[in-house]
């Protein structure tokens, strides 16, 4: 301890005692001296520093996690080389793994591994928005904070989903216990092998141990390959239908049977964690605090016992909804606040790919979540602007918006708005024809929203346009990090 202790990185961190060894590095708590604060440094070995493809795959993770900021992803702040040796520095996490929480109480309450496994999909999501598949996905990459949230973190192995990796010579990387089949066999991967990944993690949670087991890591990885998935419900019958079907779905061998994304699978979790809510009026722990992250005419459901007239009446209100998004535009009466109520009008259909993010000012993009602004599920799934630490963008740019392409000139006469929080300003401008890459392209801004809600309705010139913007000027609190400011739109609709 006493030669640790003097061992000081670029000058500026002070390592202290060792957290944990793998294969590649050590991680070490430090003191940051400059700014006095706790962080984890994770160094390479010496000896593999001195490998090329090793260390290129280390100064990888550095350039993947700098690119990432989710409140579900463990943060990186600092990155260099000390006499020959890469480090990285990450954000200090106080708590445990999540292993070790498996290791140390055996299987989870099932809503709270329902919680969890919610929580490290919402942190892959906004990787894989970036274009990072995980590829290591696993309870040991999972920290769990001391407000009980889940993040992920170690991105060593992470490669991008435009290129081929340094793995890309067949060999198997990645911990075996909880490897895809397709990565087992060194086939190429895209955001569906985080999906297997998460499903396992998900069983491993509800059962107490892994699904597989063999005198090697080859043998683990060939009955992932080889052997059907053990029945989830047979090792813990309590767990419920909607739940194992969620398991089911995310191990399926082929990929193509699986959930196509993170974000499609943890849409399937929301559901059935606010239906466990509802049926046993509440949830605890850390399920408590992921239904808190979602909107409050959401919350209700999982915080008040239901009674069975009100199960039924939300039942047949579900239904309502869904036949009216399968049959085509929808007629609403919408007020000023984006309700029922003051002048009719029809919903315009947008495609799946109409919203983009706008981020003239910034490093064009910010989250990559922008489809989920219009993906039809209005309180369930968002886009979001990345954190700051002030209302007006840190003061590093005037705004961030996202563009709605109408795909062709439509007569709009309002915008409806649903964000997760309010207290935003925002300008609305729209174009008939291709949106503009800058903002000064879009010409005079046709609406405007001070201090907007939750729900927010822009009246519109009604004049022909096929692009429209909403600018963000002023974003509000965010409502997953206090004391921070994000923007989170669940649902725009154009309406003629």
């Amino acid at each position: 301890m006493e030669r640790l202790s003097s061992t000081v990185l670029s000058g500026r961190y002070r390592l202290e005692s060792k957290l944990g060894s793998g294969g590649m590095s050590t991680v070490y708590l430090a003191l940051d001296e400059a700014l006095d604060r706790p962080v984890a440094i994770k160094l390479l070995h010496r000896e593999i520093s001195e490998e090329a493809d090793q260390l290129e795959r280390f100064r990888r993770e550095a350039r993947a996690a700098a690119r990432l900021s989710h409140p579900n992803l463990v943060g990186v702040i600092d990155a260099g080389e000390d006499d020959g040796r890469p480090y990285i520095v990450f954000e200090y996490v106080e708590g445990r793994t999540l292993k070790r929480r498996i290791h140390e109480e055996g299987r989870l309450p099932i809503d709270e591994a329902v919680a969890y496994a919610i929580e490290i999909g919402r942190g892959l999501t906004a990787a894989h928005a970036r274009k990072l598949v995980h590829r290591d996905v696993k309870p040991q990459n999972v920290l769990i904070d001391p407000d009980g949230r889940a993040r992920v973190t170690d991105f060593g192995i992470a490669r991008s989903l435009e290129a081929k990796g340094l793995t890309a010579t067949g060999r198997v990387v990645g911990t075996t216990d909880y490897v895809s089949p397709e990565q087992a066999m060194g086939d190429d991967v895209d955001e569906r092998s985080d999906v297997y990944s998460l499903g396992v993690v998900l069983y491993e949670m509800l059962t107490g141990e892994v699904p597989f087991k063999a005198e090697t890591q080859v043998g683990v990885a060939m009955k992932h390959v080889n052997v059907p998935m053990p029945d989830v419900q047979a090792r813990r019958p309590e767990v419920s239908a909607a739940v194992a079907a969620v398991v089911d779905r995310a191990t399926t061998k082929d990929p193509r049977d699986r959930y196509g994304t993170v974000a499609e699978m943890v849409r399937d979790l929301e559901q059935t964690l606010e239906v466990e809510a509802a049926r046993r009026g509440g949830t605890t722990g850390e399920a408590t605090s992921v239904l808190d992250s979602v909107p409050e005419s959401r919350r209700r459901l999982g915080r008040r016992r239901m009674s069975g007239a009100g199960i039924a009446m939300a039942i047949v209100g579900i239904a309502l909804i869904v036949a009216a998004l399968i049959f085509g535009e929808r007629q609403l009466d919408l007020g000023d606040d984006g309700s029922a109520g003051g002048g009719g009008g029809t919903e315009i259909k947008l495609s799946s790919d109409a919203a983009s993010e706008f981020d003239p000012e910034g490093d064009g993009q910010e989250t990559g979540t922008e489809e989920q602004a219009i993906d039809s599920n209005p309180t369930g799934t968002a886009w979001s602007t990345e954190h700051y630490d002030t209302s007006d963008f840190g003061g590093l740019k005037d705004g961030a918006g996202l563009v709605i392409d109408a795909g062709s000139s439509v007569p709009a006469k309002s915008m409806v708005i649903r964000c997760l929080t309010s207290g935003y300003d925002a300008q609305i401008y729209e174009v008939n024809g291709s949106a503009p890459s800058e903002l000064s392209g879009w010409g005079q801004r046709v609406a405007t929203i001070s201090d907007g809600g939750e729900n927010e309705t822009a009246r519109l010139p009604g004049r022909s346009a096929k692009a429209f913007l909403i600018w963000i000027t002023e974003a509000p609190p965010a409502s997953d990090d206090p004391g921070r400011y994000q923007m989170e739109i669940s649902d725009v609709r154009l309406i003629k």
